[in-house]
């Protein structure tokens, strides 16, 4: 039996993760996508009436088939979710069969929930076509995070985050905290989001969108590219080769739509997570930008990072131009992004290589691939509308 973590230390172990996003299917494509520059996104016409835009679009084939219980909330987010979850259900299983299945808890992130799979009814429901029927629970948020326990048969706590773009990221702290007051044994953690017309048409009208692929922190940056993923990790106090260390957490609430413009939320979740790690800035091997390459977002953020870091040069960049903005899934996807960082320890991402704004260039963006020494902590940020912002540190169990 493996050591047991102790249990006065937030840290939690990531026992099994699977996702799924523009970037591939595992852990090799992962790599391959974020080390090289080659293009990840793609030009799709589906989404905008009369324009094209681009996409984190995921290739890889869904399930075709829901098991009948679930066809009443069957949608595209559902079999994204399976598809992923299919990747690790065999050890998942092996995992947790001596654990009563009402010590067995359920956490997910999203905000699009199964909008997409009620748009074409929506539509014509709203030009005069009576007939149309909007089933509203495939879109309801609890939706995803009751069909997985339906489908696992776990009887523990289950329900759904939707803080916008820091919703999964807040997934794994919950499940964290489940695990700390003991309220579960073992926690399916992650997120799920898909393109849909709604977030694609809603950025547009905000003029929030890239008119190529975004450059975060970049000299001509002019938006997102919104993308879609699946990240789900199963945590439980057990340790394990990575963990997820700590959270810290803040609400500025300086604006329905933007950031407090010095970066005050967004530092106080990074010193928040550090914290609560009782690490220091320096013990940060990487950080995983929110960076969406927004004007106001990424000059906050590194506002945010300079205050927190100071002199500390920590290896930094943005992974949005290669995954698209995930939305609810951003924070769970760019988790399995650091996951695989420290277990790999040979790489990091690459960050965008288009001329940086000179006021941003202060930093020590990832311009190399190859990592030369091992790093034993990571830490990832996600930011959302409102100011709620949340911090994750991850770990090795090697420190």
């Amino acid at each position: 039996m493996p050591e047991m973590i102790d249990l006065k230390n937030p840290t939690v172990g990531i026992q099994l993760s699977a996702a799924l996003s523009a970037l591939g299917a595992n852990a090799e494509q992962l790599q391959h996508a974020l080390t090289h520059t080659e293009n990840t996104l793609s030009l799709s016409s589906d989404f905008i009436a009369e324009k094209k835009v681009w996409v984190g679009a995921c290739s890889v084939p869904l399930l075709v088939h829901v098991p009948e219980i679930l066809k009443t909330v069957e949608t595209r987010n559902l079999r994204f979710a399976l598809t992923a979850l299919q990747q690790i259900e065999a050890e998942l299983k092996a995992y947790v069969a001596q654990i009563p299945v009402k010590r067995l808890a359920i956490i997910i992130g999203t905000s699009t929930s199964g909008i997409a799979d009620n748009e074409d009814q929506l539509q014509g429901y709203m030009q005069g076509h009576t007939t149309a029927q909007v089933i509203q629970k495939k879109q309801e948020m609890d939706c995803l995070a009751k069909a997985l326990q339906i489908y696992l048969g776990w009887e523990g706590i289950a329900y759904t985050i939707s803080t916008a773009c820091s919703s999964s990221a807040k997934a794994l702290a919950a499940g964290q905290r489940l695990l700390n007051a003991g309220l579960a044994d073992v926690v399916l953690v992650g997120g799920v989001d898909t393109l849909c017309k709604l977030t694609l048409n809603g950025f547009n009208s905000l003029e929030s969108l890239s008119q190529g692929i975004c450059q975060p922190c970049g000299q001509q940056r002019d938006g997102i590219n919104i993308g879609e993923a699946a990240a789900l990790f199963l945590l439980s106090k057990q340790t394990a080769p990575t963990l997820l260390i700590s959270a810290g957490e803040s609400m500025d609430a300086w604006h329905i739509s933007a950031p407090h413009p010095e970066g005050q939320g967004a530092a106080k979740a990074m010193q928040a997570a550090l914290d609560l790690a009782q690490l220091k800035a320096q013990d940060i091997g990487y950080l995983n930008l929110h960076g969406t390459a927004t004007p106001q977002n990424d000059a906050m953020e590194i506002k945010a990072v300079q205050q927190v870091f100071q002199n500390y040069p920590v290896p930094l960049s943005s992974t949005k131009h290669k995954t698209g903005h995930c939305l609810g899934a951003a924070g769970a996807i760019e988790a399995f992004i650091c996951q695989q960082i420290l277990k790999a320890q040979t790489w990091l991402p690459l960050h965008q290589a288009s001329l940086l704004d000179a006021e941003l260039d202060t930093q020590n963006y990832v311009e190399h691939a190859e990592l030369s020494h091992k790093i034993h902590y990571v830490m990832s940020n996600s930011f959302a509308f409102g100011g709620s912002n949340i911090s994750l540190i991850f770990g090795t169990s090697s420190t």
